[in-house]
C-alpha cells in the first residue's frame, strides 16, 4: 500500500492556503495547516475534516511538528496592499524569520520546500512581459517595499539552503490571483470592485484605468504550485496568467456580470502602483507544461456568486 504523503501548508487558512489545503487532501495526503490568523480566517477551511490539521502557530516564531512531513508549501504572509502599512512590521519578519524557521523545519524533516513568492520581486517592471530573469525595479522604501523585498529576501534566503544545506527547494512567482474566499476587504482589484458592484455602488477605478492586470484564477494557480513542487526545476517559475486586461475592462466585465450600476469614480493611484504587470510563462509551459485554463469571465462569475452568498449571509443574519 501506498505511503500517505504529509503536507505542511504554512497561511493554509488564507486565500491561496484554503484552496490548496483542499486539493491535497482530494489528492489523498494528509495536510498540516499552520495559521496565525493575522490575516486568515479558520472559516475558509471549516469545512475540510479528516485528514486535515489545523494549528494556530506564527511562522515568525520556531515551529515544531510531531511525525513526518514530506511537502512544505510556504504561503504565510500578509499579501494584499492594504495590509503594507498596518502589517509593515509583520510582512518583514514573516518574509525574513518566518522563511527561516519554516525552512528549518523543511530540512529537519528532510522535506521538499516551496516558497510562495510573488511578481511583486520585479517592482514596477520596465520589461514587459515579465522573465524570471528579470531583476526588477523595486523602491526599497516605498510602501509597498515592505512586501517586494521581504520576499525577495525569502527567495535568496531559499537559494542559500538550497547551496548549503542541498535542500529540494521551488520558488513560485504569483501573479494576480483572484477567487471564492478573498477578503472583501482585501483592497485589491477584484474584491473592490465585485463588492462595490454587488452593493450597487460605483466602481472605484485609481488612476485613468488604462494600466493593465493579468488575472489568473485560484484553481489555476494551485495546479501551477502542485506541478512545480513535485518536479526537477529549481529555478523561480512565474505563475500567472499572460493576458493582460485594463482596469476599466475588467471593471466593465465585472458590472456586466454582478448586474451593478457601472458608474466609475477615479481615484489617484497608490504609490509605486505598477503600470503593467504580465508574465512571461515560457519556463512553465516548458518545466512544468502548465498554463492557466478558466476563462476569465467563467472565473469572475464563479467569484461574484461567492461573494453574493456570502452578502446574502450577512443579510439573513442582520434581520
Amino acid at each position: 500500500m501506498a505511503r500517505r504523503r504529509v503536507a505542511l501548508v504554512t497561511g493554509g487558512a488564507g486565500f491561496v492556503g484554503s484552496h490548496l489545503s483542499e486539493r491535497l487532501l482530494a489528492e489523498g495526503c494528509e495536510v498540516v495547516c499552520v495559521d496565525s490568523f493575522i490575516t486568515g480566517s479558520p472559516q475558509n477551511v471549516s469545512h475540510l475534516g479528516g485528514r486535515f490539521f489545523l494549528l494556530e502557530r506564527d511562522v515568525r516564531r520556531p515551529i515544531r511538528i510531531p511525525g513526518r512531513v514530506d511537502e512544505v508549501y510556504h504561503l504565510a504572509s500578509p499579501a494584499s496592499p492594504k495590509d503594507f502599512g498596518p502589517l509593515a512590521i509583520e510582512i518583514l519578519e514573516s518574509g525574513s524569520a518566518g522563511t527561516r524557521n519554516v525552512l528549518e523545519l523543511a530540512r529537519s524533516k528532510k522535506a521538499r520546500f516551496l516558497l510562495a513568492s510573488t511578481s511583486e520581486v520585479y517592482g514596477d517592471p520596465l520589461v514587459h512581459p515579465q522573465h524570471e530573469d528579470y531583476r526588477g525595479n523595486v523602491s526599497t522604501t516605498g510602501v509597498r517595499g515592505v512586501y517586494d523585498e521581504a520576499k525577495r529576501y525569502a527567495e535568496a534566503l531559499t537559494a542559500a539552503y538550497r547551496r548549503r544545506h542541498r535542500l529540494q527547494t521551488r520558488i513560485a512567482r504569483i501573479f494576480n490571483t483572484y477567487g471564492p474566499r478573498m477578503r472583501p476587504d482585501d483592497g485589491r482589484l477584484v474584491p473592490n470592485l465585485v463588492r462595490q458592484a454587488l452593493a450597487g455602488e460605483p466602481l472605484t477605478v485609481y488612476g485613468d484605468g488604462t494600466q493593465t492586470r493579468s488575472l489568473q484564477y485560484v484553481d489555476d494557480l494551485v495546479e501551477g504550485l502542485l506541478l512545480l513542487m513535485r518536479s526537477d526545476e529549481t529555478r523561480p517559475v512565474n505563475l500567472g496568467n499572460p493576458e493582460e486586461r485594463s482596469v476599466l475592462e475588467i471593471a466593465e466585465l465585472i458590472t456586466r456580470l454582478a448586474g451593478g450600476e457601472g458608474r466609475i469614480v477615479r481615484l489617484p493611484p497608490p504609490e509605486d502602483d505598477p503600470r503593467r504587470r504580465s508574465p512571461d510563462i515560457s519556463r512553465a509551459r516548458a518545466s512544468l507544461g502548465w498554463e492557466p485554463v478558466v476563462d476569465l469571465e467563467e472565473g469572475l462569475a464563479r467569484t461574484i456568486r461567492w461573494f453574493a452568498a456570502g452578502v446574502g449571509a450577512r443579510k439573513r443574519a442582520a434581520r
